[in-house]
């Protein structure tokens, strides 16, 4: 019995997608030794260099991969809960465990080999969301039912992100929405993601800013005009009186416009009239939902106020509550402030690695920012810039194909799945991997800030590596079962 299921195991594994894990591995396996070699460097496999480290890991990773093949698919279901608890005190305990690493305290050191706990958190996060998202009773009626699994999320995050001090493993864990999306969460969670990233961009950006007509500051005004329009949106979405949205419009408008005749006059501060604007805007709200009965649009009301409190809020955050590198490296990014040889500097020589590469690259071995060390981090979270510049335009788009086709088969998987379970597992392991493709390639880019998000199977490091390895294979073991699922 025991070797037909063995043999059925093999006869269902999806090998496609097991043949591109592999074909990314060996690409990032070659990166890896593209982006720490010099002229005297040792064998790809010689374990006194990074390469032949990674080599070593990615033989540990083989073995892992065919024991998470070989364990009955209902264990990972039995233990996810079991494992959710015992991985928050090894969260909570890291720090305790752990040395002070560039400010982060996530990685705990046995004997030569150092983990970082947070990179295996995410896959038993994973499981036990999708365990009690799974249940048959379980529906996503109204926001109440979404408690739970927000806070199953929220626990590991606030751990890794407050006490840990490790901001970009704990903003995986947003890339669990896209399951949440796909079970029904409604849209407007998305609209409040925006929003509050908005808001903070906007207030961050021209919060210092002062107006050119009266007094206030730009950030404040930009904002409330954003939370002046999104009101009017929703209240005449709701209403589908097309009539109410040219009279709230023409109303504001009339209102900013004598205010702009009167400010010839007297000084007007337009951020208080702003707000005001927008808290009138809000008893409207009130008003009409109360005498339509119609108390969803209650919820836009207490949000709006929340965001208005939320952008007086942000400037206080970034410059008390943000650290100082933190600070730096969203300015640069923004804009704010020029910083070539500091907090820049990593994007800066990311960025003339990538170009130098051109069409059709270097060649291999051949990258003089990366032989000459311009690029810090390269073989870690900056190893796009190798590839960039050894293989160029080319290269860079075959792996970004490479990855497309990894995730849109991770979707197919997590589409053809009978288990609710499964196929909410599978959605939440494409939208991990997803995150770290987007986040890492924007960041060397210099589109998205520095947060220290590893590319999967190509940045070099064991816990990663055997992380982003559990989650996949545990995916491909549940999905080699489905057959059995059914019967």
């Amino acid at each position: 019995m025991q070797a037909s299921r063995n043999s059925n195991i093999w006869q269902n594994l999806d090998w496609i997608t097991v043949g591109l894990f592999l074909t990314l591995m060996l690409l990032g396996w070659l990166n890896i030794y593209g982006a720490s070699y010099t002229f005297d460097s040792t064998s790809i496999i010689d374990f006194s260099n990074r390469a032949g480290k990674q080599f070593h890991w990615i033989l540990g990773t083989l073995v892992l991969a065919v024991i998470l093949l070989l364990i009955d698919h209902k264990t990972y279901d039995i233990l996810a809960y079991i494992a959710y608890g015992a991985m928050i005190l090894l969260l909570l305990a890291t720090p305790v465990l752990a040395h002070n690493i560039k400010g982060s305290m996530s990685w705990i050191s046995i004997g030569p080999v150092s983990l970082q706990p947070a990179e295996f958190a995410k896959c038993i996060v994973a499981l036990a969301v999708a365990k009690y998202m799974g249940r048959y009773e379980f529906k996503i009626r109204t926001w109440r039912d979404m408690i739970i699994p927000f806070g199953m999320i929220g626990v590991p995050m606030l751990i890794i992100m407050v006490w840990q001090k490790e901001t970009g493993s704990a903003l995986v864990f947003l890339a669990f929405l896209l399951a949440f999306y796909r079970q029904g969460m409604s849209g407007y969670v998305l609209w409040v993601i925006v929003a509050v990233v908005a808001l903070f961009i906007t207030s961050i950006r021209l919060g210092d800013e002062v107006l050119p007509l009266g007094t206030g500051s730009v950030g404040i005004l930009t904002c409330m005009l954003l939370l002046t329009v999104v009101e009017i949106y929703f209240l005449c979405k709701e209403h589908r009186m097309r009539y109410q949205a040219l009279i709230l419009v023409g109303s504001v408008i009339g209102i900013y416009g004598l205010a702009l005749i009167l400010n010839i006059f007297v000084t007007i501060p337009f951020d208080w009239l702003s707000m005001a604007v927008v808290l009138l805007l809000v008893a409207y709200n009130i008003g009409i939902s109360l005498y339509w009965h119609k108390y969803k649009l209650l919820i836009l009301a207490g949000f709006t106020i929340f965001c208005m409190g939320y952008t007086h809020a942000c400037k206080y955050a970034f410059s008390h509550v943000l650290q100082p590198h933190q600070r730096i490296r969203i300015e640069v990014l923004l804009g704010m402030k020029e910083d070539p040889n500091g907090a820049g500097y990593n994007v800066n020589q990311a960025r003339i690695a990538i170009g130098s590469g051109r069409f059709t690259g270097k060649g291999y071995l051949n990258g003089t920012q990366t032989k000459l060390q311009f690029v810090p981090e390269q073989d870690t979270d900056f190893i796009f810039c190798t590839v960039g510049e050894e293989w160029g335009f080319l290269g860079s788009i075959t792996v970004l194909g490479l990855y497309l086709f990894f995730i849109l088969r991770l979707i197919k998987i997590a589409e053809r799945q009978r288990n609710v379970s499964t196929r909410i597992y599978a959605y939440i392991v494409a939208g991990i991997f997803l995150f770290h493709l987007m986040v890492n390639v924007g960041m060397v880019l210099g589109l998205l800030p520095v947060i220290g998000i590893p590319l999967p199977f190509f940045s070099y490091g064991g816990s990663s590596l055997w992380g982003f390895t559990l989650l996949l294979f545990i995916l491909l073991r549940l999905d080699a079962a489905r057959m059995e699922q059914l019967r």
